[in-house]
């Protein structure tokens, strides 16, 4: 049976990472672009622009592990911890919370999701040096390796079940030793005595310009950006015919949900339920900094990314779960400063700016994005919810996403990404 030929005109919704990577491919496939963004691509609005910058193929594991129920009331109670909750949104958010403590509450599943995961990080890296190569945005992306910091070997073997999931996927990881991040990662705090190198770990130096960059390459070649916000669908017969937005109607043959957080308010409009939630995180960023680490480091104590970006020296972290529209607590950004400090004890004597940032990582309870037909409305495909993983498995994602609106079947199996785990009833 011949395949049906594919759609031309396709509508992105959203140029965060994920939607400008995906305009991208669309683009090389010779397909005709919209991208739905009200607002500037790569600005500050977007967790695209503060992650931690990291494209590791280590990052493969959930973030809800056996034995997380017991810690929820930990996190309730400690304001300054790694992850926290907001009381007010707990109502809010006691649902998409109940969800997240099953999905890893045993070990089979804990491992089954990093399998998930592996397959679509396990050559990030190399997709993203091809995908910068590509586009001439080559100097934002650097393969040095990324250092995993812990103050002891004790510590790491604390966390021993995690890495032994990443070596059996084959994770390439070489030990260090306290000589070893002495010469790596000179200016490092002294108490951190053990480390992991991630060989094949890269990192991009300006997340907000590389995303910029790809809205512009696939503009330049083609694509058009709509500043306006996507609304609704208009369907006939079951099949997507025009995208409705603040700019009006635009009549396609298909269309891409990458609107991050706002992604679950308009699979609903197409009548698909899905859990998403707000993982909100933080950075700090320090303009000049006395220290400039060549290599990104982790410090397992903080669970931050340290990076050097263009702007400046950056630590990005913290889960803060709360509704999108809460005000920032400052606090966590703080907790951040401070950790960013005893880990570079040159900053001691650091009186510059520091610059403050504060998103909404689009998260499911599961850890996995939704990468999947619609359920209800052919020619329209999701793809959202990455959580920590977006800058990473964004490339991978726009293959995917591309392949399911052409409908082929990826090379990627998709189906532990579909929509429809979220149930199988219309949303209302």
């Amino acid at each position: 049976m011949t395949p049906p030929a594919p759609p031309r005109r396709i509508v992105v919704i959203g140029a965060g990472i994920v939607g400008a990577c995906i305009a991208v491919e669309l683009v090389a496939r010779g397909h005709e672009v919209t991208i739905v963004e009200p607002a500037h691509p790569g600005a500050d609005q977007a967790a695209s622009h503060g992650n931690g910058a990291f494209i590791s193929p280590a990052s493969i594991l959930p973030m809800s592990f056996p034995g997380m129920w017991r810690r929820v009331p930990g996190y309730l109670l400690d304001p300054a911890g790694p992850l926290t909750i907001r009381w007010r949104d707990l109502p809010g958010l006691a649902p998409w919370l109940w969800r997240f403590v099953l999905s890893g509450a045993t070990e089979a599943r804990w491992r089954r999701t990093a399998g998930h995961l592996h397959s679509l990080l396990h050559d990030a890296p190399a997709r993203h040096l091809a995908l910068a190569a590509r586009t001439g945005l080559g100097d934002l992306i650097r393969q040095d390796g990324l250092i995993y910091a812990f103050p002891s070997r004790k510590a790491w073997q604390a966390e021993a079940a995690g890495w032994q999931i990443r070596a059996q996927h084959g994770v390439a990881m070489q030990e260090l030793t306290a000589e070893d991040l002495a010469r790596l990662s000179p200016g490092l705090a002294p108490r951190y005595r053990f480390g992991i190198l991630i060989r094949e770990g890269a990192h991009c130096t300006d997340p907000g310009g590389y995303t910029a960059g790809l809205v512009h390459w696939a503009t330049a070649h083609g694509a058009r950006h709509m500043p306006a916000s996507a609304t609704g669908f208009a369907i006939r017969q079951g099949r997507l015919s025009a995208v409705q937005t603040t700019g009006g109607d635009l009549p396609c043959d298909g269309a891409v949900i990458a609107a991050g957080i706002h992604s679950a308010t308009l699979a609903r409009k197409a009548g698909d339920r899905v859990r998403l939630t707000a993982e909100r995180g933080y950075h700090v960023q320090l303009p000049d900094p006395p220290v400039c680490p060549a290599i990104p480091v982790m410090p397992q104590d903080g669970k931050m990314a340290n990076t050097l970006t263009r702007g400046g020296l950056r630590a990005a972290g913290q889960v803060e779960l709360a509704r999108p529209g809460a005000p920032p607590d400052w606090r966590r950004a703080d907790i951040l400063l401070r950790h960013l400090r005893a880990t570079w004890p040159a900053l001691d004597a650091y009186d510059g700016p520091v610059q403050r940032w504060q998103g909404n990582r689009p998260s499911t309870p599961d850890g996995l994005p939704v990468i999947s037909q619609a359920g209800h409305v052919a020619g329209l495909v999701h793809a959202f919810g990455h959580g920590h993983i977006g800058l990473a498995s964004a490339p991978v994602t726009a293959e995917m996403a591309a392949d399911l609106i052409e409908g082929r079947a990826p090379r990627i199996d998709p189906a532990p990404c579909t929509i429809a785990r979220f149930g199988q009833g219309r949303a209302k």
